[in-house]
C-alpha cells in the first residue's frame, strides 16, 4: 500500500495548500451561487417560458384567421416559436433536464391539466390545449437554464490557474532569498572574504539575511583568530624545543643512554605535531592558482621512499587546475602516507578532476569513515598506536578541504581486493 508522501518542494507544499483552500471556496461559493442564483434563475426562467407559450397560444386563438399567419411569422423570428395547428405525432421527452421538468410543472398549473414535452427532429413540442383548440408550439432545446456543472467546471479551471501564479509569485518571492542563503552557506567556508546577502525584502527575509551576515563573518573571524593563535603557538614552540635538543646534546656520557633516546623519541613526536599545525594554519590561508597535475603529482610520488602505483588517466595540457599548491600537496602526501603507513601498497589514479588514494590494508568499517577524520581518532582493531603518526593527518586532510572547497570522500575498495579508497575531488 503507497503512503503519501508530503512534497519536498516548497512551490509544491504552497500550491497544495492553497490549492485546498481555493476548492473550499469554490464549493462554498459553487454551493451559493446554485441555491441563491442559478436556481432561482431557472424556476424565473422557466415561469417567463411557460407564460409566454400560453400567451402565445391565447394570443393565436384570439386572432381572426387571416391574421394568424402574421402573428405565427412574428412569433418565428422574434420568439423562435413555431405554433402550428396541424398535429404531429411525436414521442415524449426522455430523461428531460431539471429546467424542462420546471417547465412543465409551470405550463400545467397553468393549463390546468397534464403536460408532457415531445421530441421533435430539431424542436421540443408542447401540446396547449386553448379555447377549444389543440395547438402544438415548438421551440429550440437551447431555451434553457445555466448549467451548474459547466459553470462549477470554469470556476475551478478559473480559480486553480489562479491559485497556480499566486503560489508560484509567492513561492519565488520567498524562495528566492532562501536559495541564496543555501548557496551562500554551501559555499561559505569559514575563511576569506565573506559575500554578504543582500538584507532586502520582507522583514523575515531581510533578517535571516542580516544574521546570516552577521554570523559568517563572525565565524570568519572565530576561525582567523584560531589559525592565528595554533601558528603563533606552534612556532613559539620552536624555541624551548630547540633548547631542549641542545640540552640533550651536551648531557654528560655518565647519563643514561636509553633515558636520553626516549626523550629524543618524545621530542621527535613533539616536532611533527608542531610542523602538522604549522602545515594547516599556512594551507588554510592559501590562494588558489593554476597547477599542472601531472608533473605536480609526479614530484609528490618521488618524494617517498616507498614505490607507490601511479595511474594517469589525464593528458599533457589537459591537466591544469587551479588549486592552492601547498594545501593540495599536503593533502596527498597525507593520504599516501596513510595508506603506506597501515596498507603496505598504495595506487594512485590521476583524472581530470579527481585524484583517487587505494591501499591494500585491512579497510575501514562503514560505521567509522567519517569518525576518522577527528583529531588523535584511531581504529584499535586495525590501526594501533605502534604504527606512530601524531593522529592528525586525516583530520588535517578535512580541514583543508573544507577551507578550500574540496571534497574528500572514504571507502572500502571493492571486488576481490581489500583497503579503503580515499577519493580527492578539487573539480
Amino acid at each position: 500500500m503507497s503512503v503519501l508522501r508530503t512534497p519536498e518542494s516548497l512551490l509544491a507544499r504552497t500550491t497544495i495548500i492553497l490549492a485546498v483552500s481555493a476548492a473550499l471556496i469554490v464549493g462554498s461559493a459553487g454551493f451559493a451561487l446554485f441555491m441563491f442564483v442559478i436556481s432561482p434563475i431557472s424556476e424565473q426562467s422557466a415561469e417567463d417560458e411557460a407564460a409566454l407559450l400560453v400567451l402565445s397560444a391565447q394570443t393565436w386563438v384570439e386572432l381572426p384567421p387571416e391574421a394568424r399567419p402574421y402573428f405565427e411569422l412574428e412569433m418565428a423570428e422574434n420568439h423562435d416559436l413555431i405554433i402550428s395547428e396541424a398535429s404531429q405525432d411525436l414521442p415524449a421527452l426522455e430523461n428531460p433536464s431539471a429546467y424542462f421538468d420546471l417547465l412543465q410543472e409551470r405550463l400545467a398549473l397553468r393549463l390546468e391539466v397534464p403536460v408532457s414535452l415531445l421530441e421533435g427532429d430539431d424542436l421540443y413540442w408542447v401540446d396547449v390545449p386553448m379555447g377549444g383548440s389543440e395547438l402544438q408550439i415548438g421551440f429550440s432545446p437551447e431555451r434553457q437554464d445555466i448549467q451548474p456543472l459547466n459553470s462549477a467546471l470554469v470556476i475551478v479551471l478559473i480559480g486553480a490557474t489562479i491559485v497556480f501564479f499566486t503560489s508560484l509569485l509567492i513561492v519565488r518571492r520567498i524562495a528566492r532569498p532562501l536559495v541564496q542563503v543555501a548557496d551562500q552557506a554551501e559555499r561559505f567556508r569559514g575563511a576569506g572574504t565573506v559575500e554578504p546577502l543582500p538584507e532586502t525584502g520582507p522583514r523575515e527575509l531581510a533578517s535571516l539575511a542580516r544574521n546570516f551576515n552577521t554570523m559568517a563573518e563572525e565565524i570568519s573571524v572565530l576561525l582567523a583568530n584560531r589559525t592565528t593563535l595554533m601558528a603563533g603557538i606552534s612556532h613559539d614552540l620552536r624555541t624551548p624545543l630547540t633548547r631542549m635538543r641542545l640540552a640533550l646534546a651536551i648531557l654528560p656520557d655518565t647519563v643514561d643512554q636509553s633515558l636520553i633516546e626516549r626523550f629524543e623519541r618524545n621530542l621527535e613526536s613533539m616536532d611533527e605535531l608542531i610542523s602538522d599545525a604549522l602545515r594547516f594554519a599556512r594551507g588554510t590561508k592559501e590562494v588558489a592558482q593554476e597547477v599542472e597535475l601531472i608533473p605536480f603529482v609526479g614530484e609528490i610520488l618521488e618524494s617517498f621512499d616507498q614505490e607507490v602505483c601511479w595511474e594517469c588517466r589525464t593528458k599533457p595540457g589537459q591537466d591544469r587546475a587551479q588549486v592552492a599548491p601547498s594545501a593540495f600537496r599536503r593533502v596527498l602526501m597525507n593520504l599516501i602516507g596513510n595508506g603506506l603507513q597501515h596498507g603496505g601498497n598504495v595506487t594512485v589514479v590521476q583524472e581530470t578532476d579527481s585524484i583517487t588514494v587505494l591501499d591494500d590494508g585491512p579497510g575501514i568499517p562503514e560505521e567509522a569513515q567519517s569518525a576518522i577524520f577527528q583529531p588523535f581518532y584511531r581504529l584499535d582493531a586495525s590501526r594501533s598506536t605502534a604504527t606512530g603518526g601524531s593522529g592528525l593527518g586525516l583530520a588535517i586532510v578535512q580541514q583543508l578541504c573544507q577551507a578550500h572547497g574540496w571534497k574528500i570522500e572514504v571507502g572500502n575498495r571493492s571486488g576481490h581486493v581489500s583497503g579503503a579508497r580515499f577519493t580527492l575531488r578539487f573539480g
